[in-house]
């Protein structure tokens, strides 16, 4: 993998021009920032100040294929691609058939097509199943009356990624047994589906079982495989899956906009019929000439021997060990590499720290290191316990060069970090919280009541949260008259969590809820008895 990044000559002329980034980075943040980017910060292309003028400062990424975060690092030949495709105009028809069947070759499946994304790919395959090759039924939908609308899924392969499947309209069918399996499918039934968990041992039914139970009743099966490599021969299609949906923005270090959706022939014309650039659902969920002809790129790097996995598995392991051997050196630091169950993911690592020693949470790590220059966004604190003593370091988005960048900041943060932290203490209740309490949200649009029970003992609250359809306990805390907890529950595939931080007064309690990637709502709260 190194002599393929330094081989991209098109894109990478300037590898480390240092003058120039001093120059950005004294423009941008100031002389302290010029100082520091001096020696460490690398020019690719023509260098970050693209995002200069809207104010944006860009970070190197360790968590990999987040979509939030950008995706993983694209390859230059993919760039190159979607830059020439850029200059010609072609009909997309012509296009996607063409790409279509050449990304089906290289991936030795029946039929393939280039789709908007992994959830892209999931929308235009639940079409597929639903309206078939219908004009009628197409134009019909989200409205499924008379339709076969209801789509089987195992309760423990949900996900909020189910919203790709939910948004044409239908219903989901959930079932936790082989039992409950065989009993689901109705008339009515139009699909069976689920994450790739659904392959894994252990499950009260296997992928096979659920593949034949769908296939005894004609039931087209398919499976998201987002941020996983399409492998040859496919393990899922093989297993007797119709219909596989891949990100192009995950491992295959294509266009982060773009997926693909393989196997069955029938099915994949359905679905792309149902999809831009033709007038049905799918229509929103347009894929470029460019993203089209980088994501068969993508594929023929992987297919066509010009991209090592294996050798790129193996320099990422190396830059794991060299930031395990730079914390290390720091007292109660350590790190692991955690290895991939298959060839269709790739290694991560872990850097672990003793609380006894290191008097910083997992997400306090992750502010200082985004507040950094140059900036390093990490799983800290994200989808990380904020709370905890490790966090998680993925390389698919990393450069060459940058893992030094990472090494050396965990160790100066972690080697400034005081020692111990303190248990919290707080003050004596200002009130008694104990009881129901109706609260106004308003969001930035829009408004709604929840309730919730509060159960204080000293300075700790728990009780039950009740939102508009979710439900489930709380917990948090009084600190005087300042208040914080959280709670929420299940809807859908998604767990949805609100953390209130405000003030009581007397009956009457105020202050900000926080919606996790929502944003925040402002609020007020009533007792009611």
């Amino acid at each position: 993998m190194s002599k393929q990044h330094s081989d991209f000559a098109p894109l990478n002329r300037r590898d480390m021009f240092y003058a120039g980034v001093v120059a950005f980075a004294g423009s941008l943040f100031g002389p302290r920032a010029a100082r520091a980017a001096a020696a460490r910060l690398p020019v690719r292309a023509g260098g970050p100040a693209v995002y200069q003028g809207f104010g944006v400062r860009p970070f190197v990424n360790c968590t990999s294929t987040y979509t939030i975060n950008g995706g993983s690092a694209m390859l230059p030949e993919v760039i190159e691609a979607m830059n020439d495709a850029s200059y010609y105009p072609v009909n997309l028809d012509e296009l996607m058939e063409g790409a279509g069947k050449r990304i089906a070759q290289l991936l030795q499946v029946e039929a393939a097509m280039v789709s908007s994304g992994a959830a892209g790919a999931i929308t235009c395959a639940t079409l597929a199943c639903v309206a078939g090759g219908d004009p009628e039924k197409m134009q019909q939908l989200p409205d499924t009356t008379d339709l076969k609308n209801e789509v089987i899924v195992p309760r423990w392969s949900r996900s909020i990624y189910d919203h790709a499947v939910r948004s044409t309209g239908i219903r989901m069918v959930e079932v936790g047994t082989l039992a409950e399996l065989e009993a689901a499918f109705s008339p009515r039934t139009a699909m069976a589906t689920g994450q790739i968990n659904l392959a894994n041992d252990g499950n009260p039914f296997t992928l096979e079982q659920f593949c034949a139970a769908a296939k005894r009743r004609g039931v087209p099966v398919v499976i998201d495989s987002a941020d996983r490599l399409p492998l040859v021969p496919n393990p899922y299609i093989s297993r007797g899956v119709d219909l596989v949906a891949y990100s192009g923005g995950k491992i295959i270090r294509g266009p982060q906009t773009a997926g693909i959706l393989a196997g069955r022939k029938d099915l994949i014309a359905a679905a792309f019929m149902n999809s831009a650039p033709h007038h049905a659902f799918a229509r929103a969920m347009k894929v470029s000439k460019e993203e089209v002809a980088g994501m068969v790129k993508a594929i023929e790097m992987l297919r066509e021997g010009k991209r090592n996995r294996d050798a790129e598995d193996d320099e990422w392991r190396a830059w794991f060990r060299h930031i395990i051997a730079t914390v290390s050196k720091v007292p109660g630091v350590s790190g692991t590499i955690i290895e991939p169950k298959d060839k269709a993911y790739y290694p991560t690592m872990r850097v672990i720290w003793d609380p006894k020693k290191i008097g910083y949470t997992a997400g306090e790590v992750g502010q200082m290191l985004l507040a950094g220059e140059p900036r390093i966004m990490t799983h800290a604190g994200l989808n990380e316990n904020d709370r905890a003593s490790e966090m998680l370091i993925r390389p698919a988005a990393m450069w060459p060069g940058e893992f030094q960048l990472v090494a050396d900041r965990l160790h100066e943060v972690l080697s400034k970090a005081p020692g111990p932290k303190a248990k919290p203490s707080y003050a004596a209740p200002a009130g008694d919280v104990r009881g129901l309490w109706e609260a106004d949200l308003e969001f930035s649009v829009g408004s709604v009541r929840h309730t919730f029970y509060l159960d204080p003992k000293g300075n700790a609250i728990s009780g039950q949260y009740t939102g508009r359809l979710v439900k489930g306990p709380l917990s948090g805390h009084i600190d005087g008259n300042r208040v914080q907890f959280a709670g929420g529950g299940r809807i859908e595939g998604a767990n949805l969590r609100y953390t209130y931080k405000g003030a009581i007064d007397g009956n009457r309690m105020s202050g900000v809820v926080e919606l996790g990637e929502y944003g925040t709502a402002k609020f007020t709260a009533a007792r009611k008895g």
